[in-house]
């Protein structure tokens, strides 16, 4: 049994629950992370979500998305992470939180305070998918992933349309290399382009950045 961390809208610890009942359509907020790989080539991996999951089978998703555990930071649990559903490793940034509340049809919801994180991947031949995790990858270069999004915003992740939506408010004590990612994803119409297929999966915009 997983037992999460339930949180306050400030981020604070206020106990743990099991992952299943923080999972259900009411939700209780509760601590997570999404990770955001590249490669040199300044494309994003985009994962499928296995079938088997619970709340969007299917899906396609940011490169990883989980949950902290106790004493881990939001890059400490995602570096832990990356082997388990990638079987890679890689150094990561911390880039800003976000919350957010969406249902997934009848059958539950994501209540969270998500971290996000960015990293660059230097050998993607070593890429191992955990089937029971992930059904399929692809690599996506920014022109691609917005003309997808706003075409069928339904068969993405909400979390990861609200990760991107973030990126130009990403903290800039970061790897240089990953703020020259930045500036490549942060065009001056980069979150107007998003706008619209947010509100397929928030119609009443239950999302925010949350500052630190």
């Amino acid at each position: 049994m997983e037992n999460l961390i339930l949180v306050d809208r400030d981020d604070n610890q206020t106990g743990i629950e099991e992952k299943v009942k923080c999972h259900l359509p009411d939700g209780k907020l509760h601590r997570a992370f999404t990770i955001l790989l590249f490669n040199k080539d300044d494309q994003l991996l985009l994962t499928q979500r296995s079938m088997s999951k619970m709340l969007w089978p299917g899906d396609w998703d940011g490169t990883v998305a989980s949950h902290p555990r106790q004493s881990e930071t939001y890059v400490s649990s995602a570096e832990r992470r990356l082997p388990e559903e990638l079987g890679i490793t890689c150094k990561l940034d911390y880039l800003f939180k976000f919350e957010y509340h969406v249902t997934y049809k009848n059958i539950g919801s994501e209540n969270e305070i998500c971290g996000t994180l960015i990293g660059i991947i230097e050998d993607p031949k070593k890429i191992k998918i955990v089937k029971d995790e992930i059904s399929s990858i692809r690599w996506v270069n920014l022109d691609e992933l917005l003309a997808e999004i706003k075409k069928s915003p339904k068969i993405f992740c909400p979390w990861m349309l609200v990760a991107l939506y973030f990126l130009p408010e990403s903290n800039e004590n970061i790897n240089e290399k990953h703020r020259e990612i930045l500036k490549i994803w942060n065009r001056i119409n980069f979150k107007t382009n998003l706008e619209e297929p947010l509100k397929y999966h928030f119609p009443d915009h239950r999302w925010e950045l949350k500052r630190e």
